[in-house]
């Protein structure tokens, strides 16, 4: 420990702190009488080699690409390849989600990210009489694969990797995708990207689900196995953090909760027989970047770390690529403020640099426009050029893991991963994931950190500029908003309307009733059963209907 011990750091600090800090203090009083992290964690005015006692810079730190990876899953990260620029795209119709891809990529993305709408999300069809005054709002609408041929009309699959952010119906949009590939001619196994496909972490902070958790979960293990065997460069599963830390919880809860879910899917997979070696080095991770920027650049390496030590000690995987956390990250959207919305360019920038040195694999830069609308094209060449500038003009990509041995980035490295994996220890005393999700636990965890959070800003405990601080009564910002495109529902609806038409309803009807009658055995693997419907042009909502008919609709435990 350098030259001094520990005892001797620790008197000299408190020296320090009687000779220097105290004399400065009587002249200028701290800003606060405590200082903490956005998860509680109390920081120090000063750290030294006496807060990383026990800490091994060999097996603890080491060097990046090697085990426990805390330093980065490459050796050279960006240096060689960097970063995947993915900004997330999808309104309206295909056509228009697809003319906003083509444009992200002439502006610098290398990466292509899909939100879909809501009657896509929860299982239904465009023509459904609630949801269709959704259709195209919030995400692009598909209910076929027709749809999903227009979505990536022009676009070689094969060459760039595909994100979709999708849930409860990832099964049938991952089977979309797969057909779309093989009528192209494309084969699977050049299939790049990811459905995000985690269940788990809609029950307890989105809220978009249709089936109960244990048959939603076996539904996620399908998807991982049929992904294994039939596109082994595709990640079926990307276990997202993101969505938990933007319902209100901490960095610690985002990073315990997540763990627990992705544990949870492998587990499953376990009792079913299949190896999770065989599964787990296609599992990703996705992860919300607030704005404490040294808690999340010490979230990234805690979360890596974490991951190798349980994959390897608790699932028994051996292979070394089953240790590696792959992650994709996103600023956070939860942060943005409608008020004075040029000010998130700059949380942005920062969120995004910490995601940087944090060791993210892929980045989406939110848009100043996001708390008021879908992002506007000028917006959004914002958020894209902003991780242009972050790549080639700050050098924060030309060294590894550059905070690596900062005594304060080590020390909160460790005590994230401390308090995350004392979180998954008490998910498994309530018997684990889907018992956590039954009970409200984990979403009683949230709502309270939720709550306590808002009463920090609401006291002004917690500032946040141009909200409760720094508000100008007479400032304008004029900004740019999106409106949503008139006639998506009656055009999607009058396609939806011809598919039908041209099919051939007698091949529907047989491969919904194959998926009908294999789906009461958990243990069975739908996603040959729902390729065929979709090959079919079964729609969206009629594949999901009949799940829905077998499994059933999950009802949310109440909390307060």
């Amino acid at each position: 420990m350098d030259s001094l011990t520990r005892d001797a750091w620790q008197d000299r600090v408190r020296e320090w702190k009687r000779s220097k800090v105290a004399s400065d203090y009587e002249r200028i009083p701290p800003r606060h009488t405590e200082y903490t992290t956005m998860s509680g964690i109390p920081v120090q005015d000063i750290y030294t080699p006496a807060d990383l006692a026990g800490t091994d810079p060999v097996t603890d730190i080491g060097l990046p690409g090697e085990y426990p990876f805390t330093r980065g899953v490459h050796a050279t990260m960006y240096r060689g390849r960097p970063w995947t620029i993915r900004q997330v795209a999808g309104f309206g119709q295909a056509e228009d989600t697809n003319n906003r891809y083509k444009y992200l990529l002439k502006t610098g993305q290398t990466g292509l990210s899909t939100d879909f709408d809501l009657p896509t999300l929860l299982g239904y069809d465009s023509d459904h009489e609630v949801y269709r005054r959704e259709v195209g709002r919030i995400g692009v609408a598909v209910d076929t694969v027709v749809d999903m041929h227009a979505l990536f009309d022009g676009i070689a699959l094969d060459q760039i990797s595909t994100s979709m952010t999708i849930n409860p119906s990832a099964a049938v949009i991952l089977a979309m995708y797969r057909v779309v590939a093989e009528e192209r001619g494309i084969p699977a196994n050049a299939l790049t990207g990811t459905t995000q496909n985690d269940i788990l972490k809609e029950y307890i902070a989105q809220n978009e689900f249709i089936f109960p958790p244990l048959p939603a979960v076996q539904l996620v293990v399908d998807t991982m196995e049929y992904g294994a065997d039939v596109m082994p460069r595709f990640n079926p599963l990307n276990v997202c953090g993101y969505h938990i830390r933007d319902a209100g919880a901490t960095a610690v809860e985002e990073l315990g909760l997540t763990i627990a879910n992705a544990l949870c899917y492998l587990e499953h997979a376990k009792e079913r027989g299949i190896d999770a070696d065989r599964l787990a080095p296609r599992v990703s991770f996705f992860w919300n970047v607030h704005n404490n920027f040294f808690e999340e650049v010490a979230k990234f390496r805690a979360a890596r770390r974490l991951w190798a030590r349980l994959t390897r000690e608790r699932l028994g995987c051996k292979d070394p690529r089953s240790w590696l956390m792959r992650a994709h990250s996103q600023t956070s959207g939860v942060s943005l403020t409608a008020q004075q919305p040029y000010n998130n360019i700059a949380r942005t920038a920062v969120q995004a640099l910490a995601a940087v040195l944090g060791g993210t694999q892929s980045l989406h830069t939110n848009s100043l426009d996001e708390a008021l609308s879908i992002p506007s094209e000028s917006a959004i060449k914002i958020a894209v050029r902003t991780q242009a500038i972050l790549l080639h003009e700050t050098g924060a990509a030309d060294v590894v893991d550059p905070l690596a041995g900062s005594y304060y980035v080590e020390s909160l490295t460790n005590t994230l991963e401390e308090q995350a994996m004392d979180l998954i220890g008490r998910v498994d005393e309530q018997g684990g994931m889907i018992e956590a999700v039954q009970s409200g636990y984990a979403i009683q965890l949230i709502a309270d950190s939720s709550w306590e959070q808002q009463m920090k800003i609401e006291s002004k405990e917690s500032i946040i500029v141009g909200v409760n601080d720094y508000v100008d009564e007479n400032e304008t910002q004029e900004i740019e908003i999106d409106r949503p495109i008139p006639g998506v529902m009656e055009r999607q609806m009058e396609r939806l309307a011809e598919v039908k038409r041209s099919r051939e309803d007698r091949q529907v009807s047989a491969t919904l009733r194959a998926i009908e009658h294999a789906a009461p055995n958990l243990h069975t693997n739908l996603m040959p059963l729902i390729e065929d419907a979709v090959r079919a042009r079964a729609t969206v909502g009629e594949i999901c209907d009949v799940l829905r008919g077998v499994w059933g609709h999950h009802q949310p435990s109440t909390v307060f």
